[in-house]
């Protein structure tokens, strides 16, 4: 540097005078990262060059100060009315928890982008969160949101997990009746603002995965029931599968194929109570027949007192 105390921030870089905004900042970090007291412990040469590559980003990184330095040169800042002397760089490490806090910290307090926001990913590692309020500029939303996924059971039932966010274990109960799209907020659970200890809240964005057997419409659940050709026709009592487990119901003689039984308040919980459950039967056909099987459909044929397609032989007729 020349002795007349003007520094050459461009060059402390080791940018061009022509570099835009993303270039200063990826020198910005490349340095830091180098000479960053942690990195060098004990080592007051790499301490002040840190400061200096620091108080340089620092200006170039703000618009306006850029503009006043290529201006004004080592009188910049008298010439913004801010008195003297360059911008101050002690800056206590201690107070953050690892070096992305504090790289994204300064990077906010410059005026240039914080780097991302919520969860990088998708996921619930820490580091790259929003920054804190800036002077003059509205707060910060430091709320956060991630997607979990939830078995049709978990959501049927309720229970608990256990997440990781931000390297903290947080456990999480999953009301009963949760639906797809349902929404968990987690107090103080967010992200957090290096430097003032704010944090945001974490909102769960619930997603259950489908069932084999049970289809959820409202607080209905609806299933198809198979049924052989003599329950149909016959009626009688069958034994079923539901959420709580085995029950009996009863079809009626004749029944047709696709009619629905209901099963009152044996469906999904909500905060007024149970929906109802419904079961549709459906005719299942097996794959082969016995040879006393096949002789009693024959004599069914014979004995079968009326066509099955009469009604629509005359309404189909054009």
């Amino acid at each position: 540097m020349a002795g007349s105390g003007y520094k050459d921030y461009f060059q402390v870089l080791g940018v061009d005078r022509s570099a835009d905004a993303d270039a200063i900042k990826k020198a910005f970090r490349k340095l830091a990262r180098q000479y960053h007291p942690d990195v060098n412990p004990g080592d007051a040469n790499a301490e002040a060059r840190f400061k200096e590559i620091s108080e340089a980003y620092e200006v170039l990184s703000d618009p306006d100060k850029r503009r006043r330095y290529e201006q004004f040169g080592q009188y910049w800042n008298q010439a913004g009315g801010m008195g003297g002397g360059a911008p101050g760089m002690d800056v206590d490490f201690g107070r953050y928890g690892n070096f992305d806090d504090f790289i994204n910290d300064l990077l906010g307090r410059f005026g240039g982008p914080g780097g991302g926001s919520g969860f990088p990913g998708g996921g619930f590692a820490g580091g790259g969160f929003p920054r804190g309020a800036q002077a003059g500029r509205p707060p910060v939303n430091l709320d956060a949101e991630a997607s979990v996924n939830v078995t049709f059971s978990e959501a049927f039932r309720g229970g608990e997990r256990t997440l990781s966010v931000n390297n903290e274990r947080v456990q999480v109960r999953i009301p009963a009746g949760v639906k797809n799209g349902s929404r968990l907020r987690l107090k103080g659970k967010g992200n957090v603002q290096p430097g003032t200890g704010r944090r945001g809240d974490l909102y769960l964005n619930l997603q259950v995965k489908d069932h084999p057997v049970w289809q959820l419409e409202g607080d209905q659940l609806r299933a198809d029931l198979p049924v052989s050709l003599d329950e149909l026709a016959l009626g009688g009592m069958v034994t079923v599968m539901t959420p709580d487990g085995e029950a009996q119901v009863t079809i009626p003689a004749g029944t047709a194929p696709g009619r629905s039984l209901r099963l009152k308040g044996k469906g999904w919980p909500s905060r007024s109570g149970r929906g109802d459950l419904l079961l549709t039967l459906t005719l299942a056909m097996p794959a082969s027949w016995s040879d006393e099987e096949r002789q009693l459909l024959e004599q069914l044929r014979t004995k079968r007192s009326e066509n099955p397609r009469h009604a629509w032989l005359r309404s189909a007729a054009l």
